[in-house]
């Protein structure tokens, strides 16, 4: 057929993105390729893997996170524009993507992004894969932004969460989406502040050393404000920042998603999964698997019968 038939979008949702990993090996195993697929801020690192054929190296990098990695990869940005600078994480993406240019991988891929100057909405299609991933997930206030084209970039989930607009743009006529903020508003935990005073590491391999402010090791000082310490104290500046920008983003996807519809929504049941819980992989992926395969038989009608072609119209969510 003329027309690409399958595109996938995936949703923002920063750690809960491995569930991501999940959905694409059920459709893997079910014969089912996506044609297209579309990412915001995590779904487009692990959509820049997939179509770029280095899914493995992500899921084994996403399984190898303990809370100890995770937070070694936090490069503390003191006079940045982010908490984060981003570097050791997006070096090391870097090592999966070498070489790869979104133009010219073997699936139709697109980032988006936000212009912090403009508010624009902007879709990454050419260039270094890496470099778009990294602008499509620059959470304001958390990571730098990120400079492309003589624009500064921002998480694209301030204004397009799941891209189901830009698979149709791009062609294709039969959309899954995948939504990892559904359950926000109905008891969902984003970001997890009960950390134990134990888990905090007094030294974080491969961190280099920073200096102390007011008596207190910066890195200790950073661990409490990501991860919290105490659930009577009042939220650490990145809970608040993350959990205003779930409530933003899920708003903002609802409105979205009213407006372009897809065939297929899945919702993962993440709701006792944070926002940060990188190192719960193993949890995530399965619950991206989970959420999808009840779905794949229908998929698979649909797509063989030339004459549907798509199931546009029949809204499902899981």
């Amino acid at each position: 057929m003329a027309k690409d038939k399958l595109a996938i979008a995936l949703g923002g949702g920063a750690a809960r993105g491995w569930a991501h990993i999940g959905a694409l090996r059920a459709l893997a195993e079910a014969g089912l390729k996506p044609d297209i697929v579309v990412g915001t801020s995590i779904g487009a690192i692990v959509g820049g893997h997939y179509a770029g054929g280095r899914l493995d190296q992500l899921e084994d990098f996403a399984r190898s996170l303990t809370r100890r990695r995770v937070f070694g990869y936090l490069d503390l940005s003191v006079s940045g524009s982010g908490l984060i600078a981003g570097e050791r994480l997006f070096s090391r993406f870097d090592e999966h993507l070498t070489g790869l240019r979104v133009e010219t991988l073997p699936t139709k891929f697109a980032a988006i992004a936000t212009d912090l100057s403009t508010g624009h909405e902007i879709w990454l299609r050419r260039g270094n894969v890496n470099d778009a991933v990294r602008a499509s997930s620059a959470i304001p206030g958390i990571v730098r932004p990120v400079k492309l084209n003589g624009r500064w970039l921002i998480d694209g989930c301030l204004v397009n969460p799941i891209p189901v607009s830009v698979c149709r743009a791009l062609g294709a006529r039969t959309v899954i989406a995948i939504n990892l903020t559904s359950e926000f508003g109905r008891g969902g935990i984003l970001v997890d502040d009960d950390v134990e005073e134990a888990e905090i590491a007094p030294v974080v391999e491969d961190v280099a050393p920073i200096t102390r402010w007011n008596g207190k090791g910066a890195l200790q000082l950073l661990h409490r404000q990501i991860f919290g310490h105490q659930k009577e104290a009042a939220p650490g500046i990145t809970s608040v920042i993350l959990n205003s920008f779930s409530i933003f983003h899920d708003r903002i996807a609802r409105a979205r998603l009213m407006g372009d519809p897809p065939d297929l929504l899945i919702a993962p049941d993440l709701a006792r999964i944070g926002v940060l819980d990188f190192h719960r992989a193993d949890e995530l992926i399965a619950a991206g698997r989970a959420a999808i395969e009840p779905h794949l038989p229908m998929v698979e009608r649909y797509l063989s019968e030339p004459a549907n072609g798509s199931i546009q119209g029949r809204f499902f969510a899981s």
